[in-house]
């Protein structure tokens, strides 16, 4: 998918820029990232620790996702972050993010991906239940959900791989875009 201005990258963004982009989105997570976790110690962590799918509009991190794939034993991704710089939502690139982390785990052979969203964040649940998550349960304010790499994928009208099968898509439907959207796994 192409996004007018924006360029899709992985793992190149430095402890800074994220640092910057998450601080920047601050307020759009629900509740804001910050009241959950200090933003200088989080950044360093998904720096060290997590792949970084990134959109970036010239030199500034518009988009992110960060996800552990460090869990070979039961191949389980774990996507800690998925965040939209505010001027920037609604422009499909929370969406073409979470379709790199799931190539990702396509590729990896990942038999899964987690996160935890707060029951509070609609927006967040619509965009994940659209690439194919599922609702396997709550913890505490968050509500647990998961992608299952259950094989082959549609592919969208642009020869991209879809993570939504054309039975929970409408009838013009061929791919999705959702604007901001904040999660929070530690």
């Amino acid at each position: 998918m192409s996004i007018a201005g924006i360029t899709f990258k992985t793992h190149t963004a430095s402890e800074h820029e994220i640092l910057d982009h998450l601080r920047a989105c601050d307020s759009s997570f629900v509740p804001p990232l910050g009241d959950r976790v200090d933003l200088v110690g989080y950044s360093n962590k998904l720096f060290e620790k997590a792949i970084t799918f990134e959109a970036w509009s010239g030199h500034t991190l518009a988009g992110l996702v960060a996800a552990y794939f460090d869990d070979g034993e039961t191949r389980t991704g774990y996507i800690t972050n998925v965040s939209v710089l505010p001027e920037c939502a609604g422009r499909g690139i929370g969406s073409e993010l979470l379709r790199k982390c799931i190539d990702y785990a396509m590729k990896g052979n990942y038999r899964e991906i987690e996160l935890e969203v707060d029951k509070g964040n609609i927006r967040g649940i619509s965009l994940y239940e659209k690439h194919n998550f599922i609702q396997t349960g709550e913890k505490g304010d968050d509500v647990i959900m998961k992608w299952r790499n259950d094989g082959p994928r549609c592919v969208s009208r642009n020869s991209r791989a879809c993570a939504t099968p054309p039975s929970r898509r409408g009838r013009n439907e061929s791919h999705h875009s959702c604007g901001i959207e904040g999660v929070h796994h530690e």
